[in-house]
């Protein structure tokens, strides 16, 4: 599996514009096992977001889809950085598949 956890920074008073977006890239991708997005409760414009994927590969076709490229050009101004990424390798845990 692979995973994904990181901060997003929205652009000053524009969490909640982010967030509509971010909440249309809520609907079933194929290989996506977990997305969830949190607001960061101490920072107005922070967003916390995490990611479960069958497979890097997985994740990575899915940011080809012609949806999410219109997803991503709509939100980029939005974003004024990600100050917070790390990829992760999920091994198990509630809603995850088991790995043998």
């Amino acid at each position: 599996m692979y995973g994904l956890f990181g901060k997003m920074q929205a652009v000053p008073g524009q969490r909640d514009a982010l967030l509509a977006h971010l909440k249309q890239a809520a609907e079933p991708m194929p290989g996506c096992l977990l997305y969830v997005i949190n607001a960061d409760p101490e920072n107005a414009d922070g967003i916390w977001i995490y990611e479960a994927w069958r497979s890097q590969a997985d994740h990575q076709a899915s940011l080809q889809l012609a949806s999410v490229q219109t997803l991503i050009a709509a939100a980029r101004p939005l974003i004024a950085g990600m100050p917070v990424r790390y990829e992760l390798e999920p091994l198990f845990g509630l809603g995850l598949p088991d790995e043998e």
